[in-house]
């Protein structure tokens, strides 16, 4: 099952193909192309779940590739510099890229930053819609109602922020103090044992409900919204 798919722009062929191996390797299904006018139509064609982009290309720089693609899509861009060249951060930003690396890289950083960016996306997503569904469980926070089973399960609101924060990033381990900073927010002063606590009576009402996710403890490490996805 492909993990998502990746348009790598860059006029170095090396680069392209290096970078298409371990990303494959990673799951991703890539496509390549070598200047600004192929990546914005490619992207139209291929539409990628995130896209690798050079700053310098012919026919048309990196700048005004993302200019265009911000036009039709908000799909995650990291942007790539070689050493020495000027990077403006702010224009960057401002042009919405998500990301940005400089040359020489090492291909994991990269694939390491992909999944970050993901990542985020992937939340920021489910926090707008503010819904994750899973087999017999949806958590809604517009109304802050947890159905289990096609049931209202009575839900305080911090249960119920805390299960659809660890469901909208699936399989992601969180420490205690990850979970209190994230669902609590920065100005809680209350102990780590508070996310236990929450998590014990959440369990109570989430145990053995479906064989395909489950509400996790990592020994040593925290808690995970385990799914076989």
């Amino acid at each position: 099952m492909s993990n998502g798919k990746i348009l790598v722009v860059d006029d170095d062929k090396n680069i392209c193909e290096l970078l298409g191996l371990y990303l494959e390797n990673e799951g991703y299904n890539v496509y390549s192309v070598n200047d600004g006018e192929s990546a914005v139509r490619e992207f139209q064609t291929f539409q990628p779940d995130l896209v690798i982009l050079d700053i310098m290309l012919p026919r048309m720089d990196g700048w005004q590739v993302c200019r265009e693609i911000r036009k039709v899509s908000e799909k995650p861009i990291i942007m790539v510099t070689a050493k020495g060249e000027t990077f403006d951060k702010v224009l960057g930003l401002e042009l919405g890229a998500d990301d940005y690396i400089v040359k020489p890289f090492d291909p994991k950083e990269i694939v390491a930053r992909i999944k970050a960016v993901l990542r985020r996306t992937h939340v920021s997503a489910a926090t707008e819609r503010k819904l994750v569904e899973y087999d017999k469980l949806s958590i809604n926070l517009t109304n802050y109602e947890m159905k289990v089973d096609g049931k209202i399960v009575n839900t305080p609101p911090k249960e119920l922020e805390l299960i659809f924060h660890l469901a909208s990033n699936p399989n992601h381990v969180f420490t205690r103090d990850q979970l209190l900073d994230e669902v609590w927010g920065f100005d809680y002063y209350g102990d780590s044992r508070t996310v236990d606590v929450h998590i014990k009576r959440l369990r109570e009402k989430l145990e053995g409900v479906s064989d395909k996710w489950a509400l996790k403890t990592v020994w040593g490490v925290g808690y995970k919204f385990d799914t076989a996805e």
